[in-house]
């Protein structure tokens, strides 16, 4: 398979640049939370000659594909059917203590989007799938078969910050009355028909929607509110973290976490810190980067992606 003609990493040398000198020691561990194609990986695997990867994703296809990839890699490698706020589990059952960097691409990898038949796409038509692990029960077209109409307005708010929430899940219910909705194409066609034209204009209609069905299907935004504080936790003092999110939902929820973590916890007017209350982590980057003009060329899905990154300072008090 030709990896690099199909998939290009997010950001790749600004990643390594900001988590490398956490890196530097041998048999230093690496976390790769969100593994995908192993775009990443490799380069990390590549650079740094004595670095261990610890490589997790929930879709097998994913895992199945980057064990190909890193194989070369041998022994400095371990890949973990897992999903990310099971980052801690999966450190134990390697008997790791802890990482010395964490890495985290969130949303959609480039081997779901580009598998028609996943239903990740709403330019494509395919079943209303959405899993990113195959094996899970929940998919879209279960979410669109069963959920009440209150149920999918709020998903449709919530999850894809979709002003035509309440219309969209009035139209799908009196739809799926006459004939089950089972496709991307009759759930775009649905969208379609209940969106002003005016409001099509700024947009296609089905693009937060399925970004909501997405996240319900996966249970995006709670795993990742359970997995950045699991990962600093699990973060060596000195080791470094870098989160790479594609939507403003994903981006808040580190956005917070990390801003927590980074401010002194002692209460106003004492006169001296403790050093229970001082500040757990250090901010490598100011706010949230955005990927340069070039870098957007070169990978269109670069285009909305924010990242944040940040070092450990001290552990945690008991």
């Amino acid at each position: 398979m030709e990896f690099d003609r199909i998939h290009t990493p997010v950001l790749l040398e600004r990643c390594l640049e900001l988590l490398t000198p956490a890196l530097q020691k041998p048999g230093a561990v690496l976390v790769d939370a969100t593994l995908g194609m192993a775009g990443h990986a490799e380069a990390f695997l590549t650079r740094l000659p004595d670095l261990v990867l610890v490589g997790l994703d929930r879709d097998p296809e994913a895992l199945a594909i980057a064990g190909e990839r890193l194989e070369r890699f041998g022994d400095r490698v371990h890949l973990v059917k897992a999903v990310y706020d099971e980052l801690p589990d999966a450190l134990d059952s390697l008997g790791l203590a802890e990482a010395s960097g964490i890495l985290f691409d969130l949303g959609v990898s480039s081997l779901q989007l580009d598998r028609v038949e996943r239903g990740f796409s709403y330019s494509k038509d395919a079943p209303l799938d959405m899993r990113m692990d195959s094996t899970s029960e929940l998919t879209a077209e279960v979410v669109i078969a069963t959920y009440a109409e209150g149920n999918l307005r709020r998903i449709f708010e919530q999850y894809g910050e979709e002003k035509l929430a309440a219309r969209y899940a009035r139209r799908i219910v009196e739809a799926r009355q006459s004939a089950p909705i089972t496709t991307s194409a009759q759930l775009v066609e649905i969208l379609q028909a209940a969106t002003p034209a005016a409001v099509q204009r700024a947009g296609h209609p089905a693009k937060r929607v399925f970004q909501a069905l997405r996240i319900e299907v996966n249970g995006e935004l709670s795993v990742l509110e359970a997995a950045i504080p699991a990962a600093l936790d699990s973060l060596a003092v000195g080791g470094r973290i870098v989160v790479l999110a594609y939507q403003s939902l994903e981006d808040r929820i580190v956005k917070r976490e990390f801003a927590a973590r980074a401010r002194s916890s002692a209460p106003v007017g004492l006169p001296i810190e403790l050093p229970e209350h001082a500040p757990e982590i250090r901010l490598l980057v100011r706010g949230a980067e955005l990927a340069s003009d070039d870098e957007k060329s070169i990978n269109p899905r670069a285009t909305p992606v924010r990242l944040r990154a940040a070092e450990r300072l001290r552990r945690r008090a008991a």
